[in-house]
C-alpha cells in the first residue's frame, strides 16, 4: 500500500508558537510511520515550500493555534493549494477565532453564553454601563481579547482600581475586547468527532491548582499546575446536556471534523446549568492535551486519534 504523503504543519507567528511547536512535534513521534511519508512545515518559514510542494501532498494536519493558524487564513491558503485538512474551514476558524461572533452566533443558536459587551477602543469604557449591566464590582466581571486564543490577554476583574489594567492588557492582544459576566463554577471542557455523524466525547473538568483563579496559560500547559479529571465529576444529565451544546456549538460556527467547547458550570443550588464559553477549532494536541485525554477515555488511542482525524480530512 502506498503512503499517503502528509504535510505537518506547525510553529506559526502567533503568541501560542512555543505550544504549536510542541504539538508538532508529540503528533510527529505518535503518527504511524509506516502509513504516511510526513513533511514538517513551520508556517513562520516554509510557506514557500507548502506552495512549491503542493502537488505531493495528498492531506495537510495543521497544528497551529492562533492567529494565522486557527482563524482561516492557512485554511485559505491549503484550499487556493487544493490539499485537504483536517477541522473547519475558512469561515469555521474565522467565526470561532473572534469570540465576539461565536457569542452572537451561539445566542441565535440559543446556547447559554455569558452576558457581555464589545469594546472597541479604551474610549468607549463606559463604567455606569458595566455596572449597570453586571452589578460591577459587586459582581466580578471578565475581560479578555475577542480574537486570542490560550486565555493570553485575559483577566478576572474584582474591583474597579483594576479595570483599567485589565482592558489595557487585553486591548494589548487585539483590537476589540469583550466584557463577560463572571460565571463561577466547575471549569469543564468536551470535544465533539465527526463530520456528518457528530460524536461528543467524555467530558473532562478541569481543577486549577492553588494559586491559580483560573485556566490561565501557565494553568494550562505549566505539567503540574492543572488537575484534569476524565470523566468528569458531573451527573448524568448534565454530562448529556454538556455533550448536547457542544455540538451545538460545533453545528453553530460552521465547524467541522472536530472541536472542543470550553464551559462554566453554574451551580445556584438547585440545579446546575452550563454557559459555553468558546469552542476551540485546533485543540492542543499533545497526547496531554484535553482533546486527547478525552478522546483517549472514548477508546481512541492518540495514533488511532489521528488516524481518524486525517481520514475525517480526506473524507471532507
Amino acid at each position: 500500500m502506498n503512503k499517503i504523503n502528509l504535510a505537518l504543519l506547525s510553529g506559526g507567528i502567533s503568541s501560542e508558537r512555543e505550544v504549536s511547536l510542541n504539538s508538532g512535534n508529540e503528533v510527529f513521534k505518535a503518527l504511524d510511520k509506516t502509513k504516511y511519508e510526513i513533511s514538517r512545515y513551520d508556517t513562520k518559514t516554509d510557506i514557500k515550500d507548502i506552495v512549491n510542494d503542493a502537488d505531493k501532498i495528498d492531506v495537510a494536519l495543521i497544528v497551529l493555534h492562533g492567529p494565522y493558524g486557527e482563524d482561516g487564513t492557512v485554511q485559505g491558503l491549503l484550499d487556493l493549494l487544493n490539499i485537504p485538512y483536517q477541522s473547519a474551514g475558512v469561515i469555521g476558524n474565522a467565526i470561532a477565532m473572534n469570540k465576539l461572533v461565536s457569542k452572537r452566533l451561539y445566542k441565535q443558536a440559543k446556547i447559554p453564553t455569558p452576558d457581555y459587551i464589545a469594546l472597541l477602543s479604551e474610549k468607549d469604557i463606559n463604567l455606569n454601563l458595566i455596572k449597570e449591566k453586571f452589578g460591577f464590582p459587586n459582581n466580578y466581571i471578565v475581560v479578555k481579547p475577542v480574537c486570542a486564543g490560550s486565555s493570553v490577554g485575559m483577566s478576572i476583574v474584582k474591583k474597579v482600581d483594576d479595570l483599567n489594567l485589565a482592558i489595557k492588557k487585553a486591548f494589548d492582544n487585539d483590537d476589540t475586547v469583550l466584557i463577560e459576566s463572571y460565571i463561577k463554577g466547575i471549569e469543564l471542557t468536551c470535544g465533539v468527532l465527526g463530520n456528518k455523524k457528530i460524536e461528543a466525547l467524555p467530558v473532562i473538568e478541569i481543577v486549577p491548582g492553588e494559586g491559580y483563579e483560573f485556566f490561565d496559560y501557565e494553568a494550562k500547559y505549566l505539567p503540574g499546575a492543572t488537575k484534569e479529571i476524565c470523566p468528569a465529576r458531573i451527573d448524568e444529565n448534565t454530562k448529556n446536556e454538556v455533550q448536547r451544546l457542544a455540538i451545538e456549538a460545533h453545528k453553530a460556527l460552521f465547524l467541522k471534523g472536530y472541536s472542543r467547547t470550553d464551559f462554566m458550570l453554574f451551580d445556584n443550588g438547585s440545579k446546575q446549568e452550563p454557559f459555553v464559553l468558546e469552542t476551540n477549532t485546533i485543540p492542543g494536541m499533545t497526547a496531554t492535551s484535553l482533546y486527547p485525554q478525552q478522546a483517549n477515555v472514548a477508546g481512541y488511542s492518540f495514533p488511532v486519534l489521528l488516524d481518524k482525524l486525517i481520514e475525517l480530512a480526506m473524507e471532507k
